[in-house]
């Protein structure tokens, strides 16, 4: 299982940006993939997560209507797409890939249920 990030960067508040995770080595139906974030002196924080298989979609409360996890058909790449970024969005972001099935919603986003992780990517938002 290989995941690498990229398209983060530096932006303004309310501007956009698209990550991407470019996954190989799994089937992607089989798995839940999901974005997390890191700040500095923060704990990981789960964004976003969703599983292609069955249409599973979970969002953070602080991105909900702002952020969209999604993959094009025929592609092995997962995005995550930011729009109205806001300072606290600031963090090194991370997409991570759990091939185990999930009891529990609240396990969607939380990183300690996903075994594979790629090397992150940052981005920073100003005012």
């Amino acid at each position: 299982v290989q995941l690498v990030e990229s398209g983060g960067g530096s932006v303004q508040a309310g501007e956009s940006l698209r990550l991407s995770c470019a996954t190989s080595g799994f089937t992607l139906d089989d798995y839940a993939i999901a974005w997390f974030r890191q700040a500095p002196g923060k704990e990981r924080e789960g964004v976003s997560s969703f599983r292609t298989k069955d249409g599973s979609i979970y969002h953070a409360d602080s991105v909900k209507g702002r952020f969209t996890i999604f993959s094009l058909s025929g592609e092995n790449t997962v995005y995550l797409q930011m729009n109205n970024l806001k300072p606290e969005d600031t963090a090194v972001y991370y997409c991570a890939a759990a091939r185990q099935p999930f009891k529990h919603r609240a396990n969607w986003l939380d990183a300690a249920h996903y075994a594979h992780w790629g090397q992150g990517t940052q981005v920073t938002v100003s005012s």
